[in-house]
């Protein structure tokens, strides 16, 4: 349709839905090209955010923050490992509750377009799948053919064919969407809720399986529980190949694309797989993801407004993602796979239009204005960012050695096994486990301590003696050369970075997943301690317990503790980490995610308020992996810090 017939029937609609609002339905119309909300034309323009990333006690002013930029949708993913971290035990309560983040939706006047997976992606561990489904190691994920097989704990980086088993993963999905998708249905739009679209799964067509059997299961599953005239949906990049396999009839197909696109171009791409319909860009990138150890990524907000315009003016409907990024606290940080492991950092600030805090920006303004263009903004001025206090220098004391607090830390005590086995076999699914062992014999001469290929996932630190050693890595340095006697002890902590949420075909699996040797000769009898170091912390260790008599060496994992207190307010902040290396930070219980000073970008981890006492001292832990400064000291500041350079925001204006 042309640009100015499509732009009257828009129009059109907003006074249709004005003048007389009809029975409540969301369509498609292949005639005249548009979505129909209650029979009248209407296009949305949309942004991501997670209530996973967002504390709740943030979610309001995010959430209005989003109307007042004149979006009249939300687009939100549910991850199913948030949600049933064990099989059967589900959690929906505090910063879990969706059903309440999608009531606080629609009381703002907002829709959503609700992408429940079963796989998100979003950069969130292992794509949003829970890890337990690892538990089989030779599980089939994201297809219905049990002949599609990976490799079990062999390792971590390859495929293999494996006997023909049942379909687990179908068996698991079908459990969850029972337990998800019958609290999402009051939600939908036809039954009075604010949901206007669904997708199924996402990004299918970039998983090697290409497997339309398993879409067609999950539409099956998707139309028993949330009805006929629910609008599903499918979103893949334009590659022709990709929509080939990610898209199938019954489900409306759209795209993914950025700024710097040609917009005619990629929506052709979608006009292959649905000549008539509504034009969609259902992930139109405001910014990019930052990995460790590379630049922070920025993208220009004229350049991100001038796409946003002419996509605008063809009249389709577009979701920016992201509009808020958020944070990955704790372990929920994914990784992609791109000729190597590429581990997510803790910010998820995306370069938004909201900051990670939650703060507008100039991107925020550029594309405030575009949309000014096109339909009406909300009356009233832009929320201003969140208060800030930088509550300054803190110092910290050495609490104890990891390897000397291992009671505390795995009380039922290790698992002995000849060879070492992965997280998944010890049912752990993030964090660390300890895995030790004796030289079996004297090391007077360098001796080269190696991994075999693809065996260490994700980062090993190897301590003789409970001395730190060195750091055996993914992708990296996987030898080191010890000496010693028979009978010394030798350790290995294995760091989860994060599982594979995109660019590799195969289950992540995690910890030791090879024998190590000793000048080629292997090592056994493993005592292995999964550790539960966020269920001490959250009990009140350290700070509840007796101090610990450690050694005052500041190299290898340890704990370090401190207190502060907030001068009768508690406003968001930012952590600094002058002269650390790499590790996490509690505050109060809280696991606000890893820090990695050495590596960056990131050298500061945001600290939301409302994790924050007043009145009483806010308890800080760290966990230091390589290497604490000579002092150990944090700064707490009022903004962030990316490539040890300021982070961005700005004042908020009218």
């Amino acid at each position: 349709m042309a640009l100015p017939a499509l732009a009257l029937l828009l129009a059109a609609g907003l006074l249709h839905t004005q003048a007389s609002p009809s029975a409540r339905s969301f369509q498609l119309d292949y005639e005249h090209n548009c979505f129909r909300k209650d029979g009248a034309p209407f296009r949305y323009i949309s942004g991501s955010i997670h209530y996973a990333r967002v504390p709740r006690p943030a979610w309001r002013d995010r959430l209005l923050k989003m109307y007042m930029s004149g979006l009249n949708a939300v687009q939100v993913y549910v991850p199913w490992n948030y949600h049933e971290m064990l099989p059967g035990v589900y959690d929906f309560t505090g910063n879990r509750d969706v059903e309440a983040f999608l009531d606080l939706t629609a009381e703002l006047g907002l829709l959503v377009i609700l992408r429940p997976g079963p796989y998100i992606c979003a950069e969130w561990e292992m794509g949003g799948l829970p890890a337990w489904l690892l538990w089989k190691p030779d599980i089939t994920l994201r297809t219905s053919d049990p002949g599609w097989l990976q490799v079990g704990w062999g390792g971590c980086c390859s495929q293999a064919e494996l006997p023909s088993v049942p379909p687990a993963y179908l068996a698991a999905v079908d459990s969850w969407l029972h337990i998800l998708l019958p609290k999402i249905k009051p939600h939908l739009y036809q039954h009075g809720g604010n949901i206007i679209s669904v997708q199924v799964e996402n990004e299918y067509g970039s998983y090697y399986a290409c497997d339309h059997g398993y879409l067609w299961h999950l539409l099956g599953s998707f139309r028993a529980l949330l009805g006929s005239e629910v609008l599903l949906f499918t979103t893949d990049s334009t590659w022709e190949e990709e929509l080939r396999c990610g898209t199938l009839q019954g489900l409306y197909a759209t795209v993914d694309f950025g700024p710097g696109s040609n917009v005619t171009e990629a929506f052709g791409a979608q006009r292959r797989m649905e000549p008539k319909g509504p034009l969609v860009n259902s992930e139109y990138y405001t910014g990019w993801l930052d990995y460790w150890g590379e630049a922070h990524a920025s993208t220009s907000a004229a350049w991100v407004a001038q796409g946003l315009e002419d996509m605008l003016q063809l009249g389709a409907s577009v979701n920016m993602y992201m509009f808020h990024g958020g944070t990955n606290f704790a372990y929920w940080s994914g990784a992609d796979y791109k000729d190597q492991y590429k581990p997510v950092t803790t910010s998820y600030d995306y370069d938004a239009p909201l900051s990670e805090a939650g703060d507008p920006t100039e991107k925020l303004f550029a594309i405030r204005m575009v949309i000014s263009k096109f339909q009406p903004l909300p009356v009233g001025p832009m929320p201003p960012a969140t208060p800030k206090y930088a509550y300054g220098w803190v110092a910290l004391r050495k609490y104890a050695d990891l390897l000397d607090v291992l009671d505390v830390l795995c009380p039922s005590g290790p698992i002995l096994s000849q060879f070492p086995l992965p997280f998944e076999a010890l049912k752990q699914a993030h964090g660390f486990v300890v895995y030790h062992t004796q030289l079996p014999w004297d090391v007077p001469d360098p001796a080269t301590l190696a991994a075999p290929p693809h065996s260490i996932c994700d980062r090993g630190y190897v301590m003789l003696q409970k001395e730190y050693q060195g750091t055996l890595e993914r992708d990296g340095q996987t030898t080191l050369h010890v000496t010693g006697r028979a009978g010394d002890t030798l350790d290995i902590l294995l760091e989860n970075m994060g599982r594979i949420s995109f660019g590799a075909n195969t289950s992540d699996f995690k910890g030791l997943l090879g024998n190590l040797s000793l000048n080629s000769r292997p090592l056994s009898n493993w005592l292995i301690y999964p550790l539960a170091i966020d269920t001490a912390v959250q009990q009140g260790w350290p700070h509840a317990a007796l101090p610990e008599s450690s050694s005052g060496g500041r190299v290898g994992p340890a704990f370090y503790t401190g207190t502060f207190e907030t001068p009768g307010i508690a406003w968001d902040t930012f952590v600094k980490f002058p002269g650390w290396s790499k590790g996490l930070l509690w505050i109060n219980g809280f696991n606000l995610g890893r820090y990695w000073t050495r590596r960056g970008p990131q050298q500061t981890l945001f600290v939301p308020g409302s994790v924050l006492h007043v009145g009483r001292p806010n308890n800080i832990t760290v966990l230091e992996l390589e290497g604490a400064p000579p002092t150990p000291l944090l700064l707490f500041l009022d903004r962030p810090l990316f490539n040890r350079t300021l982070g961005r925001s700005t004042s908020a204006r009218e």
